[in-house]
């Protein structure tokens, strides 16, 4: 037999808590069937957002945030390669990666605040734009200027 506990219920009659309503509230209680040592969990529904692309049985989002975290990685270790080995490689490497880094933290946040379809396609145009003028943008740095690399290091010897 599975319970669902309610604030309601450990509340004095005609009490209602301040912030919270009682329906928000109920846990699920785990409560073990006299004859199955697995318990039976009563749950409350949770409404998520689905993925636009992938499908049920899709790894998209566990590879996503798995790129992600190596992509964080990464930027930790060209810190310290690029201030002893500055050059085009590590120039160019760290636009690519800062690009890439901006544009799915801010993917992430138009996911969370953007709301409708119209909007979402509009924000999503925006931000391809945004990354794409980013990276032709450090590339002509890269190449026409000084250098990532070089022009941080300009900025700390001053």
């Amino acid at each position: 037999m599975a319970s669902v506990v309610r604030l309601s219920c450990v509340c004095r009659r005609g009490f209602k808590p301040l912030f919270y309503q009682s329906t928000l509230l109920s846990r699920p209680l785990a409560i073990p069937h006299k004859y199955q040592e697995q318990p039976h969990l009563l749950t409350a529904r949770i409404h998520a957002s689905q993925a636009l692309y992938a499908g049920p049985g899709s790894k998209a989002a566990s590879l996503h945030w798995t790129a992600e975290r190596v992509l964080s990685i990464l930027l930790l270790s060209m810190g310290p390669v690029a201030y002893f080995n500055p050059g085009p490689v590590i120039d160019y490497s760290l636009a690519a990666a800062l690009t890439l880094h901006g544009h799915w933290g801010l993917g992430q946040v138009m996911t969370d605040y953007v709301h409708g379809e119209s909007k979402m396609k509009a924000a999503k145009a925006s931000l391809f734009l945004l990354s794409t003028v980013t990276f032709a943008g450090l590339c002509y740095f890269n190449y026409n200027d000084v250098g990532i690399c070089k022009a941080v290091a300009l900025l700390w010897s001053k």
